[in-house]
């Protein structure tokens, strides 16, 4: 989880209605609104071969109001989606399970060491593989945001 924040000289609802607005404009986006002060947003996936491909981010805003100044402190937080996070856990967990399953069992066979030691060794590819899109997805959000508000 990555969080960024700054000050900006609009009232909330004059925000969520650009970035609304903004990202409707571009397509592929789903937009939350789940209050007059948080939104949420990511990148929508259509078809399960486009996992690979797609934007894993998910961008939670919180916006407070200084009515003394009339801005608005934005707090937005990049956080990956949950089955991102499921399919990596569950490479790792299933990699130890059998490693472990082996040392329980009477059975010495080295070739579940292997297939073990593999799907470990598979999510730890995977977990690398996925914060480094994760930090280049966030820049892009981050430049997409700059960008609607002129930062």
């Amino acid at each position: 989880m990555e969080s960024w924040n700054f000050k900006i000289e609009k009232r909330p609802n004059e925000i969520t209605e650009r970035l609304e607005s903004e990202l409707n404009s571009i397509g592929g986006f789903v937009f939350d609104r789940k209050n007059p002060t948080t939104f949420s947003f990511r990148k929508r996936v259509l078809y399960p071969w486009y996992m690979a491909f797609q934007n894993w981010t998910v961008v939670n805003g919180k916006l407070s109001n200084d009515n003394t100044n009339n801005t608005t402190n934005v707090k937005i937080s990049f956080n990956q989606h949950f089955l991102i996070q499921l399919i990596v856990y569950t490479h790792i967990i299933l990699g130890l399970g059998l490693i472990l399953g082996l040392f329980i069992s009477t059975k010495n066979e080295p070739s579940t060491y292997i297939v073990g030691g593999l799907i470990i060794g598979f999510g730890v590819v995977i977990w690398i593989a996925i914060k480094r899109k994760f930090k280049k997805d966030t820049e892009k959000y981050k430049g997409l945001i700059t960008e609607t508000f002129g930062l």
